[in-house]
């Protein structure tokens, strides 16, 4: 039977929690997940996970925050003065940012905290230090 190796496109069905259960994406009800895999279009783990699955094998796939979104960085925590916010922006703990970097590139961030002159906003991934768990289906070798 055909196995899922490095540079084969692949489609996946998946659903991904945290190791205590939670949810936090799956691709039930929408098209599978399409990917070639070894090129670092995925999270490294999940790349390892899915390379050697044969059509029609379902898995479970567990992985160390190394292999995933990486460690959670604290230079990714950032104090934004607030006289630059925007007049009328009304900002709140759990909000949800986009920044643009020195490039332009979109950063999304959230907010954590709003003080007195600053805002505290968070540009780690929300899944940066935390180990995670994934059923997968392997649905076809394109």
């Amino acid at each position: 039977m055909q196995q899922a190796k490095k540079g084969d496109v692949v489609r996946v069905h998946y659903t991904g929690r945290l190791t205590s259960g939670e949810q936090f994406d799956s691709s039930a009800g929408r098209e599978p997940l399409e990917f070639t895999v070894g090129a670092g279009q995925m999270i490294k783990g999940f790349d390892a996970g899915v390379e050697g699955m044969s059509i029609g094998e379902k898995k479970v796939i567990n992985i160390a925050f190394q292999d995933g979104y990486g460690p959670r960085n604290e230079e990714a925590i950032i104090e934004f003065p607030l006289e630059q916010v925007p007049a009328g922006m009304t900002l709140e703990t759990g909000m949800q940012l986009t920044l643009q970097n020195q490039h332009g590139h979109p950063v999304p961030v959230v907010v954590t905290a709003v003080k007195d002159t600053v805002v505290v906003l968070d540009a780690n991934h929300s899944l940066a230090g935390k180990d995670l768990v994934f059923d997968v289906e392997l649905v076809e070798i394109v």
